[in-house]
């Protein structure tokens, strides 16, 4: 690979988002452009270097979800599909192994351990800008560019329309502005044999591919290499579904004893379906923010709330809930409030609503704490007891129906801080809009909807234990 190529590669990116729009997927969401106009077979290049592809699979441009692994023919259940040597995933290396190497662990060492993904980013770099890396086969078939928010215009980071994911796609925007920065002082006097980049000019652009890269399609593995984030050739290629028909296992071969990472099928898998993986029991924040795709219905889904005394009292003011305790708790209630981690010096005032608990156990429990008012009745019960929803009622009818109304009255609150309707959602996705303008529009449809089901769901509870109360006074 000739250096002037190497120099085009590194600032190919540059016009994806400029840092005016930083300020300001997976496979299902990103371009179906690769980084090579011809990249090399990647099928071949796993082979070659002693993985096994199963002969049944192929790689296609399936449209929406770009290029990814099909079955091209029916394929059995527990089946191998890929199997990679140890050589062959990219991983961030722990120690130096060349003078380039000790820039980039300097480099390294800037970035918060939250953004993980910046860290084998710079790896991936530092590879994409050598001159006949041996992971070339494999960069050159990434993905030119993400459907990421940190890539959205300033317009459409705004019509995400939730503070929360917001917040996250500003303060990443934010990091790699300053990260630019930090980078380009430690590179500029340093000589060729020590540039961790080959010369290279390296920018927010390029960095934030480079995260990109990583975060959607990078997997956490355990064992030998305990928690190391890799990116592992071709099956990161394989699409996310909560109801995948392969899986990833960690064994060796007993005749190839190098053999790290094994994907297999764990259902049949018809001819032409794509091969699937799960890549985590994760909110559409996180799915939007590291893969660039939305979930609908996801049942993981949160909705983030912040518990606060002020919230609480328009929320039951509009619920017919009437308490003092909400902005003035008993020193018994405050007590409890703070083994909840809900009040005093360094409490964690994010609750969460939906997902497998349907209301954050903090916020059942910190409700039906303040809506009691016999401290003795309150104290027969431990903290998980009281944080548990699927328990009926265990301070009496009365405190649960409020309490759960008083949740319904703050998704009412939730979704008026929503400038626009599900309708009108609905009738913007109708017309001609960009790629990032309809992802924006999709998340916030789905934080709606999700809202809404949380509702629902504590409704129906309610009519239960006013049929219960009922029953019971018959």
């Amino acid at each position: 690979m000739a250096t002037s190529v190497v120099s085009k590669m590194l600032t190919a990116t540059a016009g994806m988002a400029t840092a005016a729009s930083l300020a300001g997927c997976r496979t299902m969401t990103c371009s179906a452009s690769r980084i090579a106009p011809q990249p090399p077979d990647l099928i071949r290049w796993v082979r070659r270097e002693g993985g096994f592809v199963n002969p049944k699979l192929k790689i296609s441009d399936s449209g929406a979800h770009g290029l990814c692994v099909v079955a091209a023919e029916d394929i059995p259940e527990g089946s191998d599909l890929i199997s990679l040597p140890s050589h062959l995933p990219l991983r961030f290396k722990k120690s130096p192994e060349s003078d380039g190497d000790s820039a980039l662990m300097e480099i390294a060492l800037r970035v918060p351990e939250e953004l993980w993904a910046m860290k084998l980013g710079l790896r991936l770099l530092q590879e994409r800008a050598a001159v006949g890396s041996f992971w070339w086969p494999y960069i050159s078939n990434l993905p030119e560019t993400f459907s990421l928010p940190i890539f959205f215009s300033g317009e459409d980071i705004k019509n995400i329309q939730y503070a929360p994911l917001i917040h996250q796609v500003n303060k990443r925007c934010r990091f790699l502005l300053e990260f630019e920065k930090a980078v380009k002082l430690i590179l500029e006097n340093l000589t060729l044999k020590d540039h961790p980049f080959g010369g290279q000019d390296v920018n927010s652009s390029s960095l934030g591919w480079a995260m990109a890269s990583v975060s959607s399609r990078a997997f956490r593995l355990h064992g030998t290499h305990s928690d190391t984030p890799m990116l592992l050739p071709l099956i990161d290629m394989c699409n996310h579904s909560f109801h995948p028909n392969a899986r990833i296992v960690q064994e060796q071969d007993a005749s190839n004893p190098n053999m790290l990472v094994k994907a297999m099928a764990e259902h049949r898998i018809e001819q032409n379906a794509l091969v699937m993986l799960n890549y985590g029991l994760l909110s559409n924040d996180l799915f939007l923010l590291d893969y660039g795709f939305v979930v609908p219905s996801n049942p993981y889904d949160l909705i983030e709330l912040k518990y606060d005394n002020g919230l609480l009292d328009v929320a039951s003011m509009a619920a017919g809930v009437s308490s003092p305790s909400f902005s003035s708790p008993a020193q018994w209630q405050q007590e409890i409030l703070c083994q909840l981690n809900l009040f005093g010096s360094g409490a964690d005032l994010k609750v969460t609503l939906g997902g497998a608990e349907l209301v954050d156990g903090r916020l059942i429990a910190a409700l039906r704490v303040l809506l009691a008012n016999d401290e003795a009745e309150v104290q027969k019960y431990n903290l998980n007891t009281l944080m548990s929803l699927s328990e009926k009622a265990p301070l009496g009818v009365s405190v649960e129906t409020s309490a759960l109304r008083t949740v319904v009255a703050l998704c009412v609150v939730a979704l008026e801080h929503f400038p626009t309707k599900i309708m009108q959602d609905e009738s913007v996705l109708k017309g001609a809009v960009s790629s990032s303008m309809e992802l924006a529009v999709r998340f916030r449809m789905q934080k709606k909807l999700k809202i809404i089901d949380v509702m629902r769901k504590l409704t129906q509870r309610i009519r239960l234990l006013a049929e219960e109360k009922s029953v019971t006074q018959c």
